[in-house]
């Protein structure tokens, strides 16, 4: 699809280093990462995760640990009795039934408690080099905006955007849109009048004719 290959052409020149935000040096760190993200923003997230990674090193370190002392821990990422129970039961998993490893297949990975689709291609993308396309927020917006998905479900939006983009291209894709909807194509007023790829989008085209 010609649009999609010069919007991707057009972000990845507007946006040179469009690697996920969250910081994490394994799988591991990122799943952790990725399930206290939710309703979080990644520089918090990254804040709380910088002594966090010290302290707990292992799936087995989470499974076991104090749970009120994980709540105080992951506190300021907000929901953080939820996110400290999803976190706990999702290591005791990984030590039951992975050894205490993170498995790189989606199948394996969506069974895990608190793993969505979108968790699990954050982690196939960016940890594994797995081909993934991650559905958050942003993507959801914006692939909406530009017209390349007409549905509103994330699993039926995932598969509208792999079938139009190359399959080598799905991790950066998914990063381009997530950077692209924070900066440009954001959620109150995109700032269209400085979208780079206006010229390829529905949004812009039906403010044109109005």
């Amino acid at each position: 699809m010609k649009r999609v290959k010069e919007i991707i052409k057009i972000l990845s020149k507007e946006i040179p280093d469009s690697k996920i935000a969250l910081r994490f040096s394994n799988p591991l760190e990122l799943l952790i990462a990725t399930i206290l993200s939710a309703q979080c923003t990644d520089v918090k997230v990254n804040q709380v995760t910088k002594d966090l990674f010290n302290k707990y090193r292992s799936a087995k370190d989470y499974a076991e640990a104090n749970l009120a002392e994980l709540e105080e821990d992951i506190r300021p990422t907000g929901f953080y009795r939820n996110k400290a129970k999803s976190v706990q039961k999702c290591c005791q998993e990984l030590v039951a039934r992975f050894g205490g490893r993170v498995p790189n297949t989606l199948e394996e990975l969506v069974t895990l408690p608190g793993v969505g689709r979108k968790t699990a291609n954050v982690l196939l993308g960016n940890a594994f080099g797995i081909p993934g396309i991650v559905v958050d927020t942003h993507v959801h917006r914006v692939s909406q905006r530009i017209g390349l998905t007409k549905n509103d479900d994330p699993a039926k939006i995932e598969f509208d955007l792999m079938e139009i983009v190359a399959k080598e291209g799905w991790t950066h894709f998914s990063n381009l849109l997530i950077w692209h909807g924070r900066m440009t194509c954001t959620a109150k007023k995109p700032l269209c009048e400085q979208c780079p790829i206006r010229k390829w989008c529905d949004y812009w085209s039906q403010l044109l004719r109005k």
